[in-house]
């Protein structure tokens, strides 16, 4: 592979600055796609654009690629099958006696206690981040917006109670896949060397106290108080101008007339969806199993081993088959009606299924330019052992900002930061902790982050909005871990 020095990190830079001041998100990653590819083509206009071109069409030789967006868009279907048997509605009528108990207490206290089964929900469902965020913001988005919470702060809650939970929590993918990097570093025991690493993965565990106190104390800061504060003073849930990231087809549906409103036949398929995750993660990994002593064991190693995209496409089939039987036994809907809303559903989300496929295609061009390995080198020579820690959290964060994956980031820092940490002498549970956390903090702040675009889509909030609303709580709890890592690499 050549080496493209400066120039790797210009692409993903130039796509992230282009988004956040235009907002054409779509535009943004395409041209950082197109410019990624024209570097790597000397610069040829022609051969750079097919080449462009074609990247985009290999993002659907990676299995794992392909299923997050056929999950994406199958969400879609499984969104208007919901409203249209009136269990969305039914839903709200049952948090409604909960929010008149609490109103009856206190004024505005339902909107707190509503913020924080929101963000409860998604530390409960650590099993994976994309259900959590899905599972967020399809649940609770009816009753913010009846509350007049700003679409803005679900997609915050969604998105800051999934990857924090996942990475503290390895009981899943994550966990799985990380121990698999430890081991090719020659880590011994990868899971007792993650576990002990987590007492020092400070930015998920700030993050997720500075979202509790936002919640409790009520204290927005930045384009979130501005949010709040358009919406208590104008009812709008997003700004002027602003495009969610699904349709107001999607999210309110008209639903089926001459039926009861039901919150079952919302909660079932959603309960669903969250409980055939881990199942689906035991299957999948269930034959890479070697030494085992019983059936819980081998259960729970085969979850720790299971692929998370497999898991995810098949937890929402899923959801979306004991759907149509539910509906079907109550005499919801006929066959052809579900056909027609499965297929509405999914030519709906085609926009997030594209944006998807964009922020693949710059992430697979940032691997090809070079532009993780040109971050975390470039500093090498002049690091000290107690500078390490910090110093890796924020390249880190950087990588996972450039390239929006946290994933990526991990196999790329680990191979270099242990390394560099036996060499330093330097605490590794510390490194560990420092890469994993870096890692997560970048892609909070990233617009190219799977996570946060899913997020975005499940609380139909305008993707931008939701990076701007949540980037002033991402960098302080990135602030504060800086300061521990650094404080830390003297002390440890």
């Amino acid at each position: 592979m050549n080496d493209y020095g400066f120039l790797s990190i210009l692409p993903p830079v130039i796509a992230i600055i282009f988004a956040l001041r235009t907002k054409q998100v779509y535009i943004a990653l395409f041209f950082g796609i197109w410019f990624s590819w024209f570097i790597m083509n000397d610069w040829n206009f022609l051969t750079g654009t097919l080449a462009a071109l074609e990247g985009m069409v290999n993002v659907f030789k990676s299995e794992g690629n392909t299923r997050t967006i056929m999950f994406s868009a199958l969400v879609g279907a499984l969104l208007l099958f919901i409203q249209y048997s009136r269990g969305v509605e039914g839903f709200v009528n049952k948090l409604n006696i909960l929010i008149t108990y609490f109103e009856q207490k206190k004024t505005g206290y339902s909107r707190v206690i509503v913020q924080l089964l929101a963000m409860v929900t998604g530390v409960v469902l650590f099993v994976e981040t994309s259900i959590s965020s899905l599972t967020v913001g399809t649940l609770y988005r009816p009753i913010f917006d009846k509350l007049k919470i700003p679409r803005e702060k679900l997609a915050y809650i969604a998105d800051s109670s999934s990857a924090p939970t996942s990475i503290l929590i390895p009981f899943n993918a994550w966990g799985a896949f990380i121990m698999g990097l430890l081991i090719t570093q020659g880590i011994e025991t990868p899971f007792a060397t993650l576990i002990i690493s987590i007492k020092y993965n400070f930015y998920p565990i700030v993050a997720l106290l500075i979202l509790a106190a936002v919640i409790i104390f009520k204290k927005d800061i930045g384009p979130m108080a501005k949010a709040e504060k358009r919406t208590k003073e104008t009812g709008k849930l997003m700004n002027e101008g602003s495009k969610p990231m699904i349709s107001e087809i999607v999210t309110s549906y008209p639903p089926k007339e001459g039926i009861k409103a039901k919150a079952y036949n919302m909660v079932i398929p959603l309960v669903t969806m969250v409980v055939m995750m881990p199942i689906n993660l035991a299957y999948t990994g269930w034959d890479k199993v070697e030494n085992y002593s019983s059936f819980r064991h081998h259960f729970s190693q085969a979850i720790g081993k299971g692929s998370g995209s497999s898991s995810v496409l098949y937890a929402v089939v899923a959801a979306l088959f004991v759907a149509m039987i539910l509906y079907r036994i109550q005499g919801i809907m006929k066959t052809k009606e579900m056909v027609d809303l499965t297929l509405k559903g999914i030519s709906e989300l085609m926009p997030l299924a594209l944006l998807m496929l964009l922020a693949f295609a710059i992430g697979d061009a940032c691997n090809q330019l070079g532009t993780g390995e040109y971050i975390a080198t470039v500093s090498k020579e002049w690091l000290s052992p107690e500078l390490l820690p910090a110093i890796v959290f924020l390249i880190s964060s950087f990588i996972a900002f450039s390239t929006g994956t946290s994933w990526g980031t991990f196999a790329i820092m680990l191979a270099i930061s242990l390394p560099m940490a036996e060499i330093h002498g330097a605490n590794i549970h510390l490194v560990i902790a420092a890469t994993l956390g870096g890692g997560v903090f970048g892609d909070h702040c990233s617009p190219i982050s799977d996570t946060s675009i899913i997020s975005s889509m499940a609380s139909a909030s305008d993707h931008i909005d939701h990076v701007k609303t949540q980037l002033p709580y991402a960098l302080i709890g990135g602030l504060i871990s800086t300061v521990l890592y650094l404080i830390m690499g003297f002390v440890v």
